[in-house]
């Protein structure tokens, strides 16, 4: 008789999370016209890690904001929102993209990840 196989649940589903990036780590000792493009792709990288999706869409103020002081003098943290959602039309990356945004914060004291489901 062969081993029975637990069908696993699927994970994924549309769900919102806040994340505070550390870009100052990410692009620690990059040439200065690197910086910002480096940071930019270091957020996709994390929200394709963290949100399991291989589409990452970055919002435009999200980019302006990276960008806001300059290809070489980026913002030590950045507060993201990202936003895992299905997708309308099948191009054969999965079934959800993920939608990062920018959120503005006054202080990084005491931020946590917030995971809020999404109706």
């Amino acid at each position: 008789m062969g081993k029975k196989e637990k069908g696993k649940p699927n994970p994924l589903g549309e769900v919102s999370r806040d994340y505070t990036i550390n870009l100052h780590k990410a692009v620690h000792k990059e040439t200065f016209k690197r910086k910002a493009p480096r940071a930019v792709s270091h957020i996709v990288r994390f929200a394709q890690k963290n949100m399991l999706t291989e589409d990452v869409r970055i919002d435009p103020q999200l980019n302006e904001a990276v960008w806001a002081r300059g290809i070489r003098n980026l913002p030590r943290r950045i507060r993201v929102r990202f936003q895992r959602k299905k997708k309308e039309e099948d191009d054969g990356k999965g079934k959800y993209y993920t939608l990062a945004q920018y959120v503005p914060v006054d202080s990084f004291d005491n931020l946590k990840t917030e995971i809020t489901k999404q109706q």
